[in-house]
């Protein structure tokens, strides 16, 4: 069964959380909502998301797939991220390129110049990923840790079923052309954006964003048009192929709010470049951020069946604020807690058990995750028994 608890219609449990929720005032005539910039006009597909809300501010055709090009290395990425924290990839890890690898993929489009003779790190592999787009260091990295290109391309497709991604498939570490067997779309693109900011943010920001990095004796440089000129700009890649065009997943931090943008299938870089800065202009300055709950703050109880105790707080990974146009920053906004519930224990804290809805008035409503803020054992013998008079009196 789903439960859900609507603020708007349980102010107990509000007041019993002891959470002060920002009041929603009233507006007689909502303006309209903000134009987003003109030159987005010419691309096929864009998005823009506040990470903080989960609202979207901006979207053109996000669940149509599209080829990614170089952006498939964001992936490539992530997963090393993943065998990275889990303790089963160290940084320091050296890789060899076999006789096959180099020569097929030496010089083949960007590329970090590997050889034979070489033997990169995990680290370097990673600012040959994310930095130089190195389409040899992709397929370096996939062979020498899984074996095969096809087992580490299993465990692209099992990252992006873990994190939501749905409409997208990968073949290919690198995103190299393959008849369109390789696709993404921009809400998923999103997921992972995410997923790589909160999940891993020290890797995060080890690896993305450097302007240039030297190996050995080649200098390799990153083609972000926002790093270095859009403030708070931190990532993420672009990519292209002609069959592709030139695509960007870009992301900005800026007094606690995070934005994460996609476009796909620009006609020329120029106006990718220049569609990526104004975006996320845009979304900062036309947009403002209404705070709601600090990181890992309680924001609601989710009933617990058959535990140690009859309810787990529920709490969030980020800074969580509703957004709203800063020409209306009073418009109503309400919240709703959702949870497949009761959740059955034991109950691990930490575990992704549901979201939280931020409604903004005149808006679409964004979703941000909420996980469990302890840990609830089974009940024993004593815990039944007590839960059951507290039932009785309740």
């Amino acid at each position: 069964m789903k439960s859900y608890c609507s603020f708007a219609r349980a102010r107990r449990t509000v007041l019993a959380m002891g959470v002060a929720l920002a009041a929603a005032t009233q507006v007689h005539a909502a303006p309209s909502n903000p134009e987003p910039p003109e030159e987005l006009s010419q691309i096929p597909v864009s998005m823009l998301v506040d990470l903080g809300s989960g609202q979207v501010l901006e979207q053109r055709r996000p669940d149509i797939p599209f080829l990614p090009a170089s952006v498939t290395k964001v992936m490539t990425a992530f997963v090393a991220f993943e065998e990275i924290d889990a303790g089963r990839l160290p940084l320091d890890r050296r890789f060899q390129m076999d006789p096959e690898t180099e020569k097929e993929w030496w010089a083949k489009g960007s590329t970090m110049y590997i050889t034979r003779n070489d033997r990169p790190t995990t680290e370097e592999l990673l600012h040959g990923v994310m930095t130089a787009s190195g389409n040899d260091a992709c397929i370096v990295l996939a062979k020498g840790y899984a074996g095969s290109v096809s087992a580490w391309v299993e465990m692209m497709n099992a990252a992006a079923k873990r994190i939501g991604m749905s409409r997208s498939h990968y073949n290919t570490p690198n995103g190299w052309m393959d008849e369109g067997q390789t696709y993404v779309t921009a809400s998923d693109m999103v997921k992972l954006a995410d997923a790589m900011i909160m999940r891993h943010p020290k890797l995060y920001r080890e690896f993305s964003g450097v302007k240039q990095y030297k190996w050995r004796d080649v200098v390799m440089r990153s083609h972000d048009p926002t790093v270095g000129i859009v403030p708070g700009a931190d990532g993420i890649k672009t990519g292209y192929t002609l069959e592709a065009g030139y695509n960007f997943v870009g992301t900005a931090e800026r007094e606690g709010r995070r934005l994460v943008m996609v476009l796909a299938g620009s006609p020329t870089y120029r106006i990718r470049d220049a569609a990526a800065r104004n975006l996320l202009e845009w979304g900062f300055s036309d947009w403002s951020a209404r705070h709601l709950f600090d990181i890992g703050q309680n924001v609601a109880d989710a009933k617990v069946q058959d535990g140690a105790e009859l309810s787990v707080p529920l709490v969030t990974d980020r800074k969580v604020h509703a957004t709203l146009p800063s020409n209306a920053p009073g418009r109503k906004v309400t919240l709703t807690v959702h949870y497949q519930g009761p959740l059955k224990a034991p109950v691990t804290k930490g575990n992704r058990v549901g979201y939280l809805e931020i409604a903004v008035e005149g808006l679409a409503p964004g979703r941000v995750p909420l996980f469990a803020g302890a840990d609830v054992a089974k009940a024993g013998t004593l815990d039944r028994l007590r839960n059951g008079l507290i039932n009785i009196f309740r």
